[in-house]
């Protein structure tokens, strides 16, 4: 593995300042820098993207996937909605971990159903940052099975 693909969705650049009671003080940028530290240790490439569109994720799952790179994928609201990305991650083939970081089943009832779930190798939520470390954990100890 020599990379890991890390994309953020809809409304994560607004991390640290956007309802802090339900996702944490922590800014997208604080996640960023504890994952590349996690990957530069590994000696893995860390490539991590945020975007407020839709066809932006779809492009970069496609690409990671093309790579055969492991993508944690924290789609944000379009975790409920989108079909397209759904498409995007069994078209490629990408290896998908999705994240969360609240318990999205503890919260409003439309955001307990995920459209990505169903074609993801797993699914972290709940744990604030930590579920993006959980989530490159688990791909790091996947890596390791294969060898």
């Amino acid at each position: 593995m020599s990379a890991v693909h890390v994309l953020n969705g809809p409304n994560l650049n607004l991390l640290g300042r956007r309802e802090p009671a339900i996702y944490g003080t922590a800014s997208l940028d604080d996640i960023r820098a504890t994952l590349e530290k996690r990957c530069a240790e590994r000696g893995v490439s860390l490539v991590f993207r945020q975007s407020n569109h839709e066809g932006d994720l779809v492009d970069w799952i496609h690409e990671a996937g093309s790579a055969g790179a492991p993508v944690i994928l924290n789609a944000g609201a379009l975790t409920h909605t989108s079909i397209a990305l759904y498409d995007a991650i069994k078209g490629a083939e990408a290896v998908v971990i999705e994240v969360h970081l609240s318990n999205v089943h503890a919260r409003e009832s439309f955001r307990s159903h995920s459209y990505i779930s169903p074609a993801a190798r797993g699914v972290i939520s709940g744990f604030g940052p930590l579920s993006y470390i959980l989530a490159l954990d688990a791909v790091f100890e996947n890596e390791l099975r294969k060898s």
